[in-house]
């Protein structure tokens, strides 16, 4: 066994298993190097190809990376480890969560008469009035909508994409910093990430351009209310992209407006383009930030290849999103008291963002966000400053889970905290501040 990196194992599939079980466990942590292949294969007496398959399968998974002469290192963001956000401590106002505000949820009413008994939905997998509003929902924005489909959330929709389009190895350009579940998705698919590093107009085209050179095969990004950033594409944005993305016609795109009804903003999106778009597009959109985050369900607009491949994965798995929870969802689409009280959270949202951003500036620190229901405060320590906040009652989410190669920061959800709780947190925020920067100097 080699004691040292606690790995053990006989057969390739024995020494890929070991090292998974040694970093889900935590005994090796990501970043840190692994043995070369001779050097494992002497610490296990096994052949140099053993050792070699095992880590191809590993490198296949995602678990570890090869980095040419700085050898093999456990992956920054490997499939098996967990970036769940810690628990709330209790007596806290949590400000971490990324979730809407309840008071802005309508009540979730079932339909009055369910589907009968056992039978398949396969042959007609969507509502046709539910069809119908969402390809008024994406028409509304200018997004093509003559391929429609349904999936079961966002994450769902975006794993059948990449399953159906990539093969194991094959590279996806993700946001950085961006939507931490994506982030482990992309190598539990055992594809490599990319990471293109995002400001407040979305994704920087000079990095896009470098990662689609890197070999990316997909792009996956947010248009606005982008998670943690709050970044919107810009008119301007939007076309650099399209202008990059003209090199590499056979790239799949794939846009997550998931908060397209609150999001606080025009929609600039890359599939608006026309002939001048991408050849090969998705648009996914939910519900679940301004109707309840139990509805899980996500229109989809995308060309016509991307949809039979879709929802050919999907009648082989699932078959078809719950008539019922279609049902629900056609109700509150339709439901004048419920688009109202949507409205509301929007122009709310919004306050609420630019209330902490505002008090945040009079004590002299930055708060990032131009769309969506988070603030990106950049820090320098994050740990200090989330332990800081927590000793003056306030519970916000540590950045790290968030970024790839991104500088620290804090993430702050507003979408409950009025304008008189936001002064007060931006005055706690200058406090700690003050006092990491005593600590720490400069």
């Amino acid at each position: 066994m080699a004691t040292q990196y606690g790995i053990s194992g006989a057969t390739a599939r024995e020494i890929s298993a070991s090292v998974e079980h040694a970093v889900a466990e935590g005994r090796l942590r990501p970043g840190e190097a692994l043995p070369p292949v001779r050097g494992l294969a002497d610490l296990l007496g096994v052949s140099p190809g053993t050792a070699a398959t095992a880590y191809k399968e590993l490198r296949r998974r995602g678990i570890v990376v090869t980095r040419g002469r700085g050898g093999t290192v456990v992956a920054p963001g490997p499939a098996v480890a967990s970036r769940r956000p810690p628990p709330v401590p209790e007596g806290l106002r949590d400000l971490a969560g990324g979730h809407p505000d309840p008071a802005f949820l309508p009540r979730l009413v079932p339909p009055g008469r369910l589907s009968p008994g056992a039978r398949s939905h396969r042959a007609s997998p969507r509502r046709p009035e539910l069809e119908e509003l969402s390809r008024a929902w994406f028409r509304r924005d200018g997004v093509p909508d003559a391929h429609v489909t349904f999936a079961h959330g966002a994450l769902d929709c975006v794993s059948r994409l990449l399953s159906v389009e990539l093969r194991p190895g094959d590279a996806v350009a993700v946001e950085d910093p961006g939507f931490h579940h994506l982030l482990d998705l992309v190598p539990a698919l055992g594809l490599r990430t990319v990471a293109v590093p995002v400001d407040d107009e979305g994704m920087r085209p000079q990095e896009l351009r470098a990662a689609l050179r890197a070999g990316a095969r997909a792009v996956v990004l947010c248009p606005r209310a982008q998670n943690p950033l709050g970044a919107r594409v810009s008119a301007a944005r939007r076309a650099e992209l399209l202008e990059v993305l003209a090199a590499a016609p056979e790239v799949l795109v794939v846009e997550d407006d998931h908060s397209a009804d609150i999001a606080g903003g025009p929609l600039h999106s890359l599939t608006t383009a026309g002939a001048d778009g991408p050849a090969r597009w998705a648009q996914i959109r939910t519900v679940s930030k301004h109707m309840g985050t139990d509805l899980r369900w996500t229109a989809m607009a995308c060309d016509a290849t991307t949809l039979a491949r879709h929802d050919g994965r999907l009648l082989l798995t699932s078959g078809w999103v719950s008539h019922v929870l279609q049902e629900t969802v056609v109700r509150l689409m339709t439901d004048p008291d419920t688009g109202a009280l949507v409205r509301r959270a929007a122009v709310a949202y919004r306050r609420r963002r630019e209330a902490l951003i505002g008090a945040l500036a009079e004590h002299g620190t930055q708060g990032r966000a131009v769309s969506g229901i988070n603030v990106w405060v950049p820090v320098r320590d994050e740990a200090a400053v989330v332990n800081g906040l927590r000793s003056r009652g306030w519970w916000v989410a540590a950045g790290a889970r968030f970024r790839i190669g991104a500088p620290p920061a804090v993430r702050i959800t507003v979408a409950d905290l009025e304008p008189d709780e936001a002064a007060r947190l931006a005055a706690d925020f200058a406090a700690v501040r003050a006092e990491t920067l005593s600590t720490y100097g400069g």
